[in-house]
């Protein structure tokens, strides 16, 4: 058990039947009443976001999230199969699961299975992917003065907005929690 007046972010806890990161905590004293803590709170299943309030002395269970390293093998139609990589077991989840997670993921990569109580909710992409571009349109001479950028279609069939000098065949280096370009390789 954990009391809201210990809250720190990144913390996970149960709340009401569910589970919530605290993204956010501000603890409140004001001139009269009790203090109180002030906080932002992401349901990990769902990914919704609440504000809530809480005495500090209110206490929570804290909830122990699985993050499971396995190796992403392949789709077939809606489904998108997984392997633990010490015991070989597979595991096939929904896309309703995995939701834009692969975006930037190729076949056989590693990600993180997030699971609480043996129930998958999540995966996690690693959080640089290097990508080749396969198609994008050639950049315009003169036209690099405003920082411009255009679309490029990565390997996985992402898009992702480059800088101009981006040709076809080149590697990219990309943050998949953003989708944003970092650089080439």
């Amino acid at each position: 058990m954990i009391s809201a007046g210990e809250f720190r972010n990144g913390l996970t806890v149960e709340i009401d039947g569910n589970v919530y990161q605290i993204l956010e905590f501000q603890h409140v004293k004001p001139g009269k009443g009790a203090a109180f803590v002030r906080t932002k709170l992401k349901n990990v299943i769902s990914g919704g976001v609440v504000e809530k309030t809480f005495r500090p002395t209110e206490k929570f269970p804290k909830a122990h999230i699985e993050r499971k390293s396995m190796q992403y093998l392949y789709s077939d139609g809606d489904l998108y199969h997984f392997m633990d990589g010490e015991t070989y077991d597979q595991i096939a989840l929904n896309e309703e699961t995995i939701g834009d997670a692969l975006k930037f993921v190729k076949e056989n990569e590693e990600v993180k299975v997030c699971s609480y109580q043996g129930e998958v909710f999540a995966v996690e992409p690693p959080l640089f992917a290097e990508l080749v571009v396969t198609e994008t349109e050639p950049g315009v001479k003169g036209d690099t003065a405003t920082g411009a950028t255009k679309p490029a279609t990565v390997e996985t069939g992402a898009t992702v907005m480059v800088p101009l000098f981006v040709n076809e065949g080149d590697v990219l280096k990309i943050d998949t929690r953003t989708g944003e370009y970092l650089s080439r390789v």
